[in-house]
């Protein structure tokens, strides 16, 4: 949070900001709070940490002291904010485990009117645990600053740099004079558009001036024909100001100003508003600027100086091609810009889509005004600006000039869309930007826009204007983020259970204070060791080339450059058998992607680091063939071994004697893991017999001492392998953490230091593999369910029947190989990718025979004690549990009819309800992968320490574990201290993957806890009134061990290939969920109204962290089903390689109301307390939003008289629904469809 003290109005001003984007020479004369200086555990936890906290919003914690920043500043502002004041405060925070619904719980908890959640649901906190919020306790602002501001006279700042000056002038005079010696160096204000210049596209400025401080530059004025406002002013303040406008000016004089307030509501989040300019964005004329359009149609007026010259143009010049003395010289400066009234008969739209709702560039937006005669529909002047099409903001100029004079009726209207499309050319893109939807959009805002003005002309003159039809109107709505409602029910703990028992209670995560204090410890906030060096590596840029040279010599003169590390420099292995084909730690001869590492600087800081690993050069040699998409591995053939396949039944007869078939096939993206910490790695020499400390976020310590004495050539007993806590993983820290930390070794082992490798998000995104993308291709005959299918990979394979009973079924899987980064385990493991699959053949048999999908799943659902297609054993009962009682809290039928009714009245936006049942199988295919143990260890205080091969990653296996120790040895949790996981305590632990770590170092821990209770048992029966330290105290005193290592030998699971039978599988997981969305048909956004999920999880140890994870497997199965997308250009490269090009969900993604039921009474004999492992079957879940989705659009589809069949793939974006949701614009556009919408 940065506080300024502003001496003229004696304010001080509070704002929250992204430190990544921050310049310190910025803060001159500001105070700057973090998260630590908001509260501490060794001071006093604040409000806002405690709540966060308690009420379950931290999972890996990683993301929480921006959570606690964002809803702290909001409160030092407003300290008892409204609901949608606190949303718009978290629209600029991202999490990629809670889900949000517990961040959104805490933040309820301060605000005005608390919303009225479900009375079945029962709280997993208590409020009467809160501290209250005291406004008088808060960290006053520095006295010294504030005299500083009212005594000091201003002067000019300058600060020097390594490699930049930094100039901040306090006069416009002063400023003119810099613009003129130094016309190349930019000003910056907000530094949002000049620091991603610089740390992402390596735009470097030897100067920069800064006019922040200038007076002119931040000046509010109002006059009699609109508003003058500062270039310097924050888009946070523009806001306010056009806010108070609104309010204070009667609605004919405001419509401008209501229209850039349409569209700063939704621009980028509170974060970044804060510090971008106005004056910044509008001269980088960007064309993602969602202001620029709408100003520029305005008519707004830029007043611009430069030495002994001052002059005013209109805004839409600078986007006129540069013609003659409009556009702005080098040395002349924007000072402010005039915003007009509107006048009588003059109506301003702003519009805008893109990849998420908030917090996200366009794909295009629009500016539109139009001026009617005195009276009259007759267009005086008509101005259309778009945004996103092309390199900058373009003006419809032709197409205004054509339309002065015409009436504002269909006529116009059709001739408006032609016109528009033909005089916005958009160029083909091969950045993986459709154009055909650029250019839909283009014709629905104009549209968008008529209804509008049609609508207000009706309002304004009811007899002569007939408006628009009752079920248009509901389009004028945009779609608003709303505080959820959430409801989470849960089973009561038996009245026979100890109050000291905690399993099976809301237990808060251990570290969650923690996390929301920033004293959670990750591995980059570890301190640096004496003589440390920081390493970045150098990646290919082919897909597929032959390494000609490597040219280090300009890297190795760079400042601060230690040395350069290559495959040359790997004392024994370089190559990694994980399966079949190697993984390679240094690239030697030839590179098979891009992104695969080649070398690596190491530096005395970062920025030498990365600096030195730009100038290292790589002369390739292209090979060929290039392969980057399954359909061109079909085509050369490009597979791994074995291909697998599964059959059941006697699928060549079923088909012969059917008549109705069905094929088809879906294509399903990728997905990148967006754990929020990097690949982190800190390797510490020992300086003795090649011993190394490895501090590394990793699900797999063991992986990375075999990677790393492979690579060194030393026994792993030197190699110490240390995890704290991961900041998220999902199953992206497994083999490439291992490489990554094998390459930091190799540095420190060559170097004798210390190497520490924190990857850049971009860097993280490009090197590592997410998801793997599928084809399912299908065959189904819809008599009896006969199925033929073909996918990828064996999960898939034993997981694709989902929750069906398919008689005649024959399936194979096919592993394709690609010059792509080699992907990896990702939460749900190839079942979310097949599950899909067999969903969407239901859904196409539903539609072919004229039934609801839900009828067919019902009918196909597994009913009674059955076989899967593997033979093996399964009983059903819960599934059809969790299926009726998600009908019946969804109220599904009833909501349906609803939906229908809403549906028949509202034309261009429509509703889509789906309910899809899971069955989720737990197990790892073989015993030894799922073997676990433990170490316990009671000191003579009483306290004890427990470790365990599993690995805190976000998922609360040390709270469920302290748990178990806790019931077992019948102590507190308090007494408990998990410390870390190690390869020093637990040796070769299995990887904390496929929900087994509470499961199977849960029984470690009991085997521990019971060894010693059986210990003590006589010495407790000698005392039985005895307390637990004087029970301890007497055992050390009869030299009685206390400490124990506990021992699982892992699951009994096999599966014979050759048969196509066998038992992978321990037990299957259960769940329901019925998801409600509405679509914009113009634009294909949607909204996700409610979602009710009902998850049979066995007697859950922590319904608190349960609940958890299934509510952030949820909205992780969101993202992939209906926004995250990944890019690649034509030769291979990520072009979504950071949150500005890859969405994941955001507040504004998740269900308006959300609710997730515990199955009651239901037990799993086969693990821990009778749970279930549940971190990743709620991903699945996520398609009842994709159904939903296609429920919406088959509606449209139907209304409009469209063909049934149709392809969805996933994921299904705005741009997908939009070009299904076929009308006469999308028929102007790609030519489909005729028919008589508009």
């Amino acid at each position: 949070m940065i506080s300024t003290y502003e001496p003229a109005s004696k304010k001080i001003r509070h704002y929250s900001a992204n430190a990544c984007l921050l310049p310190i020479c910025s803060l001159y004369g500001a105070a700057v709070t973090t998260v630590e200086g908001v509260g501490s555990t060794k001071t006093r936890v604040h409000p806002v940490q405690e709540r966060l906290a308690k009420c379950h919003g931290s999972q890996c914690g990683f993301c929480t002291p921006g959570m606690v920043m964002s809803i702290y500043t909001l409160l030092r502002n407003h300290p008892e904010p409204t609901s949608e004041q606190m949303i718009a405060a978290l629209a600029g925070n991202l999490c990629r485990c809670t889900g949000y619904r517990p961040i959104l719980d805490a933040c309820k908890t301060f605000c005005k009117v608390r919303s009225s959640d479900d009375r079945n649901s029962r709280l997993l906190f208590s409020t009467d645990e809160f501290q209250p919020l005291d406004p008088t306790q808060e960290l006053i602002f520095p006295p010294e600053l504030m005299r500083m501001a009212e005594n000091q006279p201003k002067r000019t700042l300058s600060f020097h740099g390594e490699r930049m000056t930094w100039i901040s002038p306090v006069s416009l005079d002063e400023l003119l004079d810099l613009k003129a010696s130094y016309p190349k160096a930019p000003l910056l204000v907000g530094n949002t558009s000049v620091g991603p210049e610089m740390k992402f596209r390596g735009v470097f400025h030897p100067i920069v001036i800064a006019p922040a401080r200038i007076p002119d530059l931040n000046v509010v004025k109002c006059l009699d024909d609109g508003l003058t406002l500062g270039a310097a002013c924050s888009l946070s303040v523009v806001k306010d100001i056009l806010t108070n406008a609104v309010v204070e000016f009667p609605e004919e004089k405001t419509k401008v100003f209501s229209a850039v307030l349409q569209q700063l509501r939704t621009l980028a989040g509170e974060q970044i508003r804060n510090m971008a300019s106005l004056g910044g964005n509008i001269v980088s004329r960007k064309s993602t600027s969602d202001l620029n359009p709408i100003l520029a149609a305005s008519n707004c007026m830029l007043n611009l100086a430069s030495r002994g010259r001052k002059r005013q143009i209109p805004l839409r010049d600078i986007f006129a091609d540069g013609v003659g003395n409009n556009t702005i010289t080098p040395e002349e400066i924007l000072v402010s810009v005039h915003i007009p009234y509107s006048r009588k008969g003059e109506y301003v739209s702003a519009f805008r889509q893109a990849p998420r709702r908030e917090n996200a560039l366009p794909v295009t937006n629009a500016g539109m005004r139009v001026l009617f005669e005195e009276g009259t529909d007759t267009i005086k002047d008509l101005s259309i600006f778009y945004g996103g099409a092309v390199s900058t903001t373009v003006c419809a100029k032709q197409t205004c000039r054509t339309l002065i004079g015409r009436h504002w009726n269909k006529q116009m209207l059709d001739e408006a869309c032609r016109l528009v499309l033909k005089e916005i050319a958009l160029p083909g893109s091969d950045s993986g930007e459709k154009v055909d939807y650029k250019k839909t959009l283009i014709v629905s805002f104009f549209y968008r826009f008529f209804l509008e003005v049609s609508q207000s002309l009706k309002t304004m003159d009811p007899c002569h204007y007939p408006g628009i039809p009752m079920e248009y109107r509901s389009v004028l709505q945009d779609f608003k983020t709303k505080m959820p409602q959430s409801i989470q029910i849960y089973q009561d703990i038996e009245p026979s259970q100890s109050p000291q028992d905690p399993v099976g209670r809301p237990v808060m995560h251990q570290s969650g204070i923690k996390h929301a204090t920033g004293e959670a410890v990750y591995v980059d906030d570890l301190p640096s060791v004496d003589g440390e060096l920081f390493l970045a590596v150098v990646t290919s840029s082919r897909a597929h080339a032959k390494i000609v040279s490597i040219d280090t010599s300009e890297a190795l003169k760079g400042p601060g450059v230690f040395d350069i590390i290559t495959a040359h420099d790997v004392p024994a292995t370089n190559e990694f058998y994980y399966s079949d084909d190697p993984e390679i730690i240094f690239a030697r001869n030839k590179v098979i992607c891009v992104g695969q590492i080649v070398c690596a600087v190491v530096a005395d800081s970062d920025d030498h680091a990365k600096q030195a690993a730009a100038k290292v050069k790589i002369e390739y040699e292209v090979l060929e063939p290039v392969i980057l998409t399954i359909a061109e591995a079909i085509q050369h053939n490009s597979f791994f071994e074995p291909k697998r396949k599964l059959e059941q039944g006697n699928v060549d007869r079923a088909f012969e004697t059917v008549d109705n078939i069905i094929e088809g096939e879906i294509h399903i993206g990728g997905q990148e893991h967006f754990y929020i910490e990097t690949q982190s790695v800190l390797v510490v020499p020992k300086g003795e017999d090649k011993e190394m400390d490895v501090y590394v976020s990793t699900q797999h310590p063991a992986i990375i001492q075999v990677i790393q004495t492979a690579s060194l050539g030393v026994p792993a007993n030197r190699i110490m392998c240390h995890v704290k806590r991961v900041g998220g993983a999902f199953g992206g820290k497994l083999l490439k953490a291992g490489l990554l930390a094998s390459v930091a070794a190799v540095a420190a082992n060559k170097t004798s230091r210390a190497v520490r490798l924190i990857l850049s998000r971009g860097d993280d995104m490009l090197i590592t593999g997410g998801r793997h993308p599928f084809i399912g291709k299908y065959k189904v005959n819809e008599e009896d369910l006969n199925v033929h299918l073909e996918e990828v990979a064996e999960v898939s394979l034993l997981k694709m029947d989902n929750a069906y009973k398919i008689p005649n079924l024959r399936c194979r899987a096919y592993a394709c190989k690609t010059n792509l980064p080699s992907n990896t385990a990702f939460r749900g493991f190839g079942f979310p990718q097949s599950a899909l699959v067999t969903e969407t053949w239901i859904t196409g048999v539903a539609d072919k025979v004229g039934l609801s999908p839900e009828k067919i799943r019902e009918i196909n659902m597994y009913k009674e004690n059955e076989q899967t297609h593997f033979k093996q054993k399964l009983d059903p009962q819960n599934l059809i549990r969790c299926w009726n009682e998600c009908m019946e809290k969804s109220a599904y039928y009833s909501r349906k009819t609803a939906v229908n009714e809403f549906n028949k009245q509202n034309y261009w936006k429509k509703k889509g309800i789906a309910i899809v049942p899971m069955k989720f199988p737990f197990g790892l295919g073989t015993r030894y992968l799922s073997q676990a143990a433990a170490l316990v260890h009671i000191y003579t205080d009483g306290s004890v320490l427990l470790t365990h091969g599993g690995i805190e990653m976000g998922q609360g296996i040390h709270t469920k574990m302290i748990q178990v120790a806790s019931r077992e040895l019948n102590i507190p949790m308090s007494c408990i201290h998990f410390c870390e996981t190690s390869t020093t305590t637990v040796p070769n632990a299995c990887a904390s993957v496929g929900s087994a770590g509470t499961d199977v170092n849960g029984m470690a821990v009991k085997d521990a806890c019971q060894t010693l209770m059986k210990r003590l048992q006589p010495i407790i029966n000698k005392n039985p009134k005895g307390t637990w330290n004087d029970w301890i105290k007497e055992a050390f005193e009869q030299s009685v061990s206390l400490s124990a290592t506990g021992y699982f030998r892992g699951y009994n699971e096999n599966m014979d290939w050759e048969k196509g039978e066998g038992q992978p599988f321990t037990y299957f997981l259960y769940g329901a969920a019925c998801s409600e969305v509405e679509i914009n048909c113009l634009t294909g956004d949607h909204k996700n109204i409610r979602t009710d999920i009902v998850m049979d999880i066995g007697c859950s140890i922590n319904p608190a962290v349960d609940i958890g994870q299934i509510e952030g497997a949820f909205v992780q199965g969101i993202g992939l089903y209906t926004m995250e997308e990944l890019k690649y250009s034509p030769e291979g490269v990520l072009y979504t390689r950071g949150p500005d090009q890859y969405k994941i969900p955001a507040v504004c993604d998740i269900p308006e109301q959300f609710s997730v039921s515990l199955l009651s009474s239901s037990q799993n004999p086969y693990a821990i307390y009778a749970s279930k492992g549940i971190g990743e079957a709620g991903l699945f879940l996520g398609c009842s939003v994709f159904f939903a989705l296609r429920d919406a659009v088959t509606r449209v589809r139907n209304e409009r008289g469209l063909k049934k069949t149709f392809a969805l793939n996933s994921p299904l974006t705005a741009e997908q629904i939009r070009a299904s949701c076929t009308d006469d614009f999308t028929e102007m556009v790609i030519g489909r469809w005729r028919g008589g919408s508009v």
